[in-house]
C-alpha cells in the first residue's frame, strides 16, 4: 500500500509538478516566511520526493524567481483593473493606480516583501522574472504619460517621473508596514485618504516644465 501511495503522489501530468511546487512555495512563504522556503520544504508540501523539484528548478533561487514572477503578474493584474475603471479620468487613474499598488502590498505582504527584497543574486538569469518586472513598470510609465498629456503631471522623461511617484508610493507602504505612519493622522483620516493626500501634494507642488 505504501508503494502505491508514493507512486500516486509523485505522478503528475506534464507541467503540473512545476505549478504544484510554485503553489507549495507560495503557501510556505505566506505561512512560515522566506527562511522556511527551500526546495526540500516545497517538495514535502507538494507531496513529492526531495529530488523531484530539480526537474524544474536548479536551486532555491530559481524557485524564488518563479514565485516573484507570479507576484508581479498579480500586481500587474491589479494595475490593469484600476486602469480599466478610471481610464476616462487621468487624475483618478493616477491616484487609484497608486492605491492598487498599496492594496496589493497590504493584501499580499509576503509576496510584496519577496518581490522587492533583492534576494535574487542574478535576476537577469531569469528572463520571465525580468519581463514581468518590466511589464509592471511599463504600466506605471503609461499612467504617468496619461497624466502628463492631461497636464496634471510635469512634462519631462516619463520614466523618471514614474520612478519619483513609485518611490513615494513605495515609501508610504514601507512606513505603513513598519507602523511608522503617525497615529494621530490615521485617527483623523482613513488610510486611503492619507495616501491620496500625500500623492496629491506631490502633484500640486511638482515644478512644471514650460
Amino acid at each position: 500500500m505504501a508503494i502505491m501511495i508514493t507512486m500516486e503522489r509523485e505522478t503528475y501530468h506534464h507541467g503540473d509538478l512545476k505549478e504544484a511546487l510554485i503553489e507549495a512555495g507560495i503557501k510556505i512563504l505566506k505561512e512560515e516566511g522566506i527562511n522556511a522556503l527551500t526546495l526540500r520544504s516545497a517538495a514535502r508540501a507538494a507531496g513529492v520526493s526531495h529530488s523531484a523539484p530539480y526537474a524544474h528548478f536548479r536551486d532555491k533561487q530559481a524557485l524564488l524567481a518563479s514565485i516573484s514572477t507570479r507576484g508581479f503578474h498579480r500586481l500587474f493584474g491589479e494595475l490593469i483593473q484600476a486602469g480599466h475603471r478610471y481610464a476616462e479620468d487621468p487624475r483618478a487613474l493616477l491616484l487609484e493606480t497608486g492605491w492598487a499598488y498599496v492594496e496589493f502590498a497590504r493584501s499580499e505582504p509576503a509576496f510584496f516583501k519577496l518581490m522587492f527584497s533583492g534576494i535574487l543574486e542574478d535576476e537577469h538569469s531569469y528572463p520571465d522574472f525580468m519581463k514581468a518586472v518590466q511589464l509592471t513598470f511599463s504600466k506605471l510609465v503609461e499612467v504617468v504619460e496619461t497624466g502628463q498629456n492631461a497636464k496634471i503631471l510635469p512634462a519631462g522623461n516619463p520614466d523618471e517621473t514614474a520612478i519619483a511617484i513609485w518611490s513615494l508610493v513605495h515609501g508610504f507602504i514601507s512606513l505603513y508596514q513598519e507602523h511608522q505612519l503617525p497615529g494621530q493622522v490615521l485617527q483623523r483620516r482613513p488610510l486611503k485618504e492619507v495616501f491620496f493626500g500625500a500623492l496629491f501634494h506631490m502633484l500640486v507642488t511638482s515644478p512644471r516644465t514650460p
